[in-house]
């Protein structure tokens, strides 16, 4: 990816976020009002309705948790009544949001450490290094000292695209020859951004893969190095998840929890999915701070979402 690349893929000013939004999940939503017309087409909210209802949102990825709890709720309120698709998507999104509201958290990196470090993890794929490179660009456009460091080794296309992104943010990137020491890579990154005076470094990680044992404990070594320096790092350990993997976002963020204490997530790719409602299962299942979300390539595409706008979008409603 050149910086060319990166620089077209900029989102137009002129759309706001939530229309960007509600593009980005229109595949979610269309599964999802597609359905709802179909079952609530002028029937009653019965035993029989309500079956069907909590089969959808479970094949819309939100989960049987998540899913018995909308249709309970729904049925407190609108039980033998007539309902409209519109009514029954209205009431959806307010639920989903609901469960959405106390994980919305922005990820801010201020506190006692300096440089406040993160180390950005996930399996292969995720969009974890580009995420780095939009969260870089933010954040040294509101004035902060940020260095990256290139802690994929194993491969040479993650260093030279972080170098890419480094560029475009014009920060400073921490790299060594393909498959170097990736806990080396890390602990000098550490020693040089704070002798540099960083206010946040940020660490790309090689993708892991839950059947990897190597690089699962290559990636503790990571923690453990950074502790020699600053007993409090890492700061925030951020789980990258692929919207498009739906259910098996869950298995992967147990995986990573009990491995390196992830602190929040980054969902990625949700403009290429029909499961955005796995975003709803993980905040109702894991609780984890959900820092922003993806619905696109461009920098403007990376952003802390509002979890009412993200369940109107969901559920094909206007804002």
């Amino acid at each position: 990816m050149t910086e060319r690349d990166i620089e077209n893929q900029a989102t137009p000013a002129r759309k706001g976020w939530f229309a960007r939004l509600k593009e980005g999940l229109s595949r979610s939503s269309a599964k999802l009002t597609d359905g709802i017309t179909g079952i609530f087409a002028k029937r009653k909210l019965d035993e029989e309705t309500l079956e069907e209802l909590e089969e959808l949102l479970i094949a819309s990825d939100l989960g049987p948790a998540t899913a018995a709890k909308l249709t309970a709720e729904l049925a407190r309120t609108r039980f033998g009544k007539d309902v409209t698709p519109e009514e029954v998507r209205t009431a959806l999104a307010e639920h989903a949001a609901r469960i959405l509201e106390p994980v919305a958290v922005p990820l801010v990196p201020e506190g006692t450490g300096r440089p406040f470090t993160i180390l950005m993890v996930g399996v292969n794929g995720t969009g974890k290094t580009t995420t780095i490179g939009k969260l870089a660009k933010q954040w040294t456009e509101e004035g902060r000292k940020v260095v990256l460091a290139a802690g994929d080794t194993f491969r040479a296309a993650a260093i030279g695209q972080l170098q890419v992104w480094g560029e475009r943010a014009r920060v400073p990137v921490i790299a060594r020859e393909p498959g170097a020491d990736a806990a080396g890579l890390a602990y000098d990154a550490f020693a040089r951004a704070r002798a540099d005076g960083a206010d946040i470094l940020l660490i790309d990680t090689a993708g892991r893969l839950q059947n990897r044992a190597d690089l699962m404990a290559e990636l503790s070594k990571i923690v453990r190095v950074l502790k020699k320096q600053d007993e409090t790092a890492p700061h925030a350990v951020v789980l990258v998840l692929d919207a498009t993997t739906g259910q098996n976002a869950h298995a992967q963020v147990e995986t990573f929890r009990d491995l390196v204490n992830v602190t929040g997530l980054i969902v990625t790719k949700l403009d290429g999915s029909a499961r955005g409602g796995v975003l709803v299962a993980l905040a109702e299942r894991f609780g984890l701070p959900v820092h922003a979300i993806g619905v696109g390539e461009g920098i403007d595409d990376l952003r802390p979402f509002d979890p009412k706008q993200f369940g109107r979008s969901l559920m094909g409603l206007p804002e």
